[in-house]
């Protein structure tokens, strides 16, 4: 079996990638046979494009939440590992003498420039995630984050992070140790912070464990990735007590990144390659690596009170209300 065969596919990956093996196959078939069929090759080929493109291009929002949940999406350490001359993470929170492996976070040189790079993180497989707890961090995750932050402020290094979690974990033990604090208390020391923030979605960001990193000068989101209040699993069973209804749930929530763009809650949204991020990893890397470059470079042109008052101004504007008169 090949590793086309045995990758994880979604459904309507399906007919791709049975097209994609009938070309594998034909190919090894013409190499043992010595038989030259070059120009079936390549309009089968031809026809793979066009299907890759139908198909990740009329995507349903609850279709790109699977792909921003594909097991094969590149992850905050893919990405750190693909974007940095230099990486050395760093652990735990100092207060409660643990590591949290579902948020991690160091010290990096990004073309050149010291950093300071965080965010969620998952498994490969169910040991990994298991390990990962599922990309869900605790009270200790988003304490260790907060304090790479201001190691960040201190020495003047911009944060960069990256968001993929379904929350932050409900668990009654962080719930003991202070979930909604430590998250609150990102969101509120986030605003202060003197240096460059960018955020990034590289894959599904959920409610406060998303927005415990979220807090930033500019949010960017790859195209696939979703953002979201809650998950249109759990807003279908709260609504309708019925899962079953999360696709009229994911369209109501405008949970994908072309919605946050038209709300004019995202500032840039990130094409990915064709077949989704986990198809070329690299490419989405280097997409990924040149918009941040971009709006460092921005960002470093501005003074520390001036980029504190456009964040805040950034936030307050997001979201609307209407007045209606007894």
């Amino acid at each position: 079996m090949s590793n086309a065969e045995r990758r994880p596919l979604l459904d309507f990956e399906k007919p791709l990638a049975e097209l994609e093996a009938r070309i594998t196959q034909i190919r090894e078939l013409a190499e043992e046979s010595e038989v030259d069929v070059s120009d079936q090759i390549h309009d089968l080929e031809e026809r793979a494009n066009q299907l890759r493109h139908e198909i990740f291009h009329n995507l349903t929002p609850l279709q790109r939440l699977q792909v921003a949940r594909h097991p094969r999406r590149p992850s905050t350490l893919d990405y750190i590992q693909a974007m940095t001359d230099e990486w050395i993470e760093l652990h735990g929170d100092r207060m409660t003498g643990t590591d949290d492996r579902a948020l991690v976070g160091g010290v990096a040189r990004l073309d050149g420039q010291p950093v300071v790079m965080l965010g969620n993180q998952k498994g490969r497989d169910t040991k990994d995630n298991v390990a990962r707890n599922f990309g869900m961090a605790s009270p200790g995750g988003y304490r260790k984050a907060m304090r790479l932050m201001e190691h960040a402020n201190r020495f003047g290094m911009p944060i960069l992070t990256f968001i993929d979690t379904p929350g932050a974990y409900p668990g009654l033990e962080a719930e003991r140790l202070g979930q909604g604090e430590a998250i609150a208390y990102n969101l509120r020391e986030m605003f202060r912070l003197d240096v460059p923030i960018i955020c990034t979605v590289i894959g599904e960001g959920g409610s406060g464990g998303a927005l415990g990193i979220g807090v930033g000068d500019r949010l960017l989101m790859f195209e696939h990735s979703v953002y979201y209040v809650a998950s249109p699993e759990a807003c279908a069973a709260i609504l309708w007590k019925d899962a079953g209804k999360s696709p009229q749930a994911a369209e109501a929530l405008k949970v994908t990144a072309q919605d946050l763009k038209a709300l004019g809650i995202l500032d840039q949204l990130l094409d990915e390659p064709s077949g989704g991020a986990h198809a070329s990893p690299l490419q989405a890397a280097a997409t990924l690596k040149a918009a941040i470059v971009a709006n460092l470079n921005e960002l470093n042109q501005l003074t520390h009170a001036q980029r504190r008052e456009s964040r805040y101004q950034k936030f307050r504007k997001i979201g609307m209300f209407t007045e209606v008169s007894a």
